[in-house]
C-alpha cells in the first residue's frame, strides 16, 4: 500500500467548540501553515454569549447555545482563511471536531435549503430559518435527570445501559436531551426531519446534504449499540417515537461524507474533488492530535470541560467514565474521564484570589507546599459530572496534618482558606480527582501524560500534575489539539479512500513526526517518588471525603 500523502496538498481541520470555532490547515509533511479563530464571545457579541452560551434563568441546569452563531461563525472563519492568501484550491480533504452532546434539529424541508446553497450569500442568510429550535442543547447542560432515570430504568439500570452504549445516562448526553424536547416540546421534535450533533451538523453544511453522525461521537449520545456500531432499538424505543428517522445512518470516523458542495467551491475556490472526511467529537479528534496510540499512554485536555483519555483494546463500560470506539482505529476503544469544573472554575479562583492574574496564581501555587498542609478543596460552579455533585464549594483541613500518615486523619469543614491555599487546593484537587478515578475506571497506569487544552501552557500547573501523577508530562506544538487532530484525521480519511479501506493512522505518519506540528515534547519530567507516595495517600483520603459528599449531596 502507498501511505503517502500527495505534495504540495493540504488538509483542513475545524474545531466547533463551547466558545469558538478554530480553523488549522496542516501540509503534507504535518506543518501547521495557516490558523484562525473566531471567538464567540468577543467576535459575535451580538448573541449575548457569556462563554459561548445561554444560562437560563427561568429553568435551572439548562444551558444552550444559539445553532445559527456556529453558522456565522463558519461564514467567518473561511472569510478570515481568504484574508491569509490560503490557496484553497490545494486542500484535498476537510475534516472537523465538534464539541460532544450538542444537539441541532433541522426543520422539515431543509434538506432542500442546504442542497440549494447560494454562492452570492453567506450561510447565515439562507439558513436562518432551517431549524426547529434556533438554541442547540450543549454538554454544559443538566436539565435531563428525569429523562436519564427513565431511559436506564426502561434498559434494565444503569450499568445495563452502561454495557450496551458505553455508558450510563448522563444528562447531557443527546439521548435524554432528545427525550425531553420530545416530551417537553413535541411541536419541536415533530417538526425535526434531521437531529444531527454539532459534529454530523458541521459536516452537512460541507456536503449540502445531512451527513452521518461517525460512530465515536455517537457513541455519545446514550443510543448506539457499542459493540455492534448501529442504533439501539430498545434505547431509541426508550427515548423517542420514529427516531432513527431522524438520526439516520452511522458511518466510521475515518469514512468520506461526502465531496465538498459547490457553494464552497463557486464562493471560495476550493477544489470540486476535495473529500469531506467524517467529522467527529473534541475529544476523540484530541486523541488523534495527540497522536495516542498506545495503551499506557494518557492524554489530559484541560479545557472548559477537563477530560482524560487514553486508549484499550478490552473496554469494560461501568458506572462512571465513557467507552467510546478509537476514532483512529476501529480494532479498539477510547476510554474517557470528564470533569465539567474545567478552565471556567480554575479561572474563578484566580479572579477571586490572585486579582486576575495568572502570573499571581502561579506564584501562589508555586509558593504553597505541596499537600497544601491538608488542606482539601472541591470546587463545583456547575453541576459535576464525575463525582455527581450540585453546586458547591466545600474545603476541609485534615486535623493534626502530617505529611507522613494520612490513615487516622479526621477531615475538617471550613469555609475559607486564605488566597494562596485556595490556589493549591483547586489545582492539586482536580489533579488528585483525576487519578482516582482513572484508578476505580479500570484504565491504565500511565508511562507518560500528554496534556492538552489551554492550561498545558501553564508550566506551574504541569508540574502539580507531574507530581500528583508520577510520569513525565508532555505537550505539543499547539494546545488546541482538536483542530490539529480534526486536521491530521482529514489526511488520515483522505489515505483510506485512496487506499479502498482503512489504514492504520501510524503508518501516515510513522518517522515523521520530528520538527512537525505534530512533535510531543517532554514539558515536565516526573516528580519525585517520595512526593508520589505522599499524593497517593492524600488521594484516598481526598475520595473518603468525595464519598461522603455523594453519600449526602450526590444525584442518585
Amino acid at each position: 500500500m502507498d501511505y503517502s500523502l500527495p505534495e504540495d496538498s493540504l488538509f483542513l481541520g475545524f474545531d466547533s467548540s463551547t466558545q469558538s470555532l478554530k480553523a488549522t490547515v496542516l501540509d503534507s509533511h504535518f506543518n501547521i501553515v495557516a490558523s484562525e479563530v473566531v471567538v464567540f464571545d468577543k467576535d459575535l457579541p451580538h448573541y449575548k454569549t457569556k462563554d459561548g452560551v445561554y444560562r437560563d434563568p427561568s429553568e435551572s441546569e439548562r444551558i444552550v447555545s444559539p445553532t445559527l452563531m456556529w453558522v456565522e461563525a463558519l461564514d467567518i472563519v473561511l472569510e478570515k482563511l481568504v484574508k491569509t492568501k490560503l490557496e484553497f484550491g490545494k486542500i484535498v480533504a476537510v475534516s472537523g471536531s465538534g464539541q460532544q452532546h450538542g444537539s441541532v434539529y433541522w426543520k422539515k424541508g431543509s434538506s432542500t435549503t442546504l442542497s440549494s446553497l447560494n454562492p452570492e450569500n453567506p450561510l447565515l442568510i439562507q439558513l436562518s430559518d432551517a431549524f426547529s429550535t434556533k438554541e442547540s442543547p450543549i454538554w454544559m447542560d443538566s436539565s435531563t435527570t428525569s429523562q436519564c432515570r427513565d431511559i436506564e430504568k426502561s434498559v434494565g439500570g444503569a450499568l445495563a445501559l452502561s454495557e450496551l452504549t458505553g455508558s450510563r445516562a448522563y444528562e447531557r448526553f443527546t439521548g435524554p436531551q432528545i427525550r425531553k424536547i420530545f416530551e417537553k416540546h413535541p411541536d419541536v421534535y415533530n417538526a425535526s426531519e434531521r437531529i444531527s450533533l454539532v459534529s454530523s451538523f458541521m459536516a452537512s453544511l460541507f456536503v449540502g446534504s445531512y451527513a452521518s453522525i461517525d460512530e465515536t461521537d455517537g457513541a455519545g449520545m446514550n443510543l448506539m449499540d457499542l459493540k455492534q456500531r448501529i442504533w439501539s432499538q430498545k434505547v431509541l424505543e426508550a427515548t423517542a417515537p420514529g427516531l432513527e428517522e431522524k438520526l439516520g445512518k452511522l458511518a466510521p470516523a475515518h469514512a468520506v461524507a461526502g465531496t465538498i458542495a459547490s457553494y464552497f467551491v463557486d464562493r471560495f475556490h476550493f477544489n470540486k474533488n476535495c473529500l469531506i472526511i467524517q467529522w467527529s467529537g473534541d475529544n476523540p479528534n484530541s486523541l488523534a492530535g495527540l497522536t495516542l496510540n498506545t495503551p499506557g499512554d494518557l492524554a489530559i485536555s484541560l479545557g472548559t470541560s477537563d477530560t482524560i483519555f487514553g486508549i484499550t483494546s478490552k473496554p469494560q463500560p461501568a458506572l462512571q467514565g465513557h467507552v467510546f470506539p478509537n476514532p483512529v482505529d476501529p480494532s479498539c476503544y477510547m476510554v474517557m474521564l470528564c470533569y465539567k469544573n474545567g478552565s471556567l472554575t480554575r479561572e474563578d479562583v484566580r479572579n477571586r484570589c490572585a486579582e486576575k492574574s495568572w502570573d499571581l496564581f502561579n506564584k501562589f501555587l508555586e509558593d504553597t507546599r505541596p499537600l497544601n498542609g491538608g488542606k482539601l478543596g472541591f470546587y463545583y460552579m456547575d453541576h459535576e459530572i464525575l463525582p455527581p455533585l450540585p453546586v458547591g464549594f466545600h474545603r476541609y483541613v485534615l486535623e493534626n496534618f502530617s505529611e507522613n500518615s494520612f490513615d487516622s486523619l479526621n477531615a475538617r469543614e471550613v469555609q475559607e482558606f486564605d488566597p494562596p491555599s485556595e490556589v493549591r487546593a483547586i489545582i492539586e484537587g482536580q489533579f488528585l480527582s483525576m487519578r482516582a478515578h482513572t484508578v476505580r475506571f479500570g484504565m491504565p497506569t500511565p508511562k507518560r501524560i500528554i496534556a492538552t487544552g489551554g492550561a498545558s501552557a501553564n508550566k506551574a500547573i504541569l508540574k502539580t500534575m507531574a507530581s500528583i501523577f508520577g510520569c513525565g508530562i508532555y505537550t505539543v506544538q499547539r494546545p488546541d489539539s482538536a483542530s490539529l487532530g480534526a486536521a491530521l484525521r482529514a489526511a488520515h480519511g483522505w489515505l483510506c479512500n485512496k487506499n479502498g479501506g482503512f489504514v492504520p493512522i501510524s503508518r501516515m505518519y510513522e518517522g515523521k513526526l520530528g520538527n512537525t506540528s505534530l512533535e510531543c515534547k517532554l514539558a515536565m519530567p516526573a516528580g519525585e517518588e517520595q512526593l508520589l507516595s505522599k499524593y497517593t495517600s492524600l488521594m484516598k483520603k481526598r475520595m473518603e471525603v468525595e464519598d461522603q459528599l455523594v453519600e449526602k449531596l450526590g444525584r442518585k
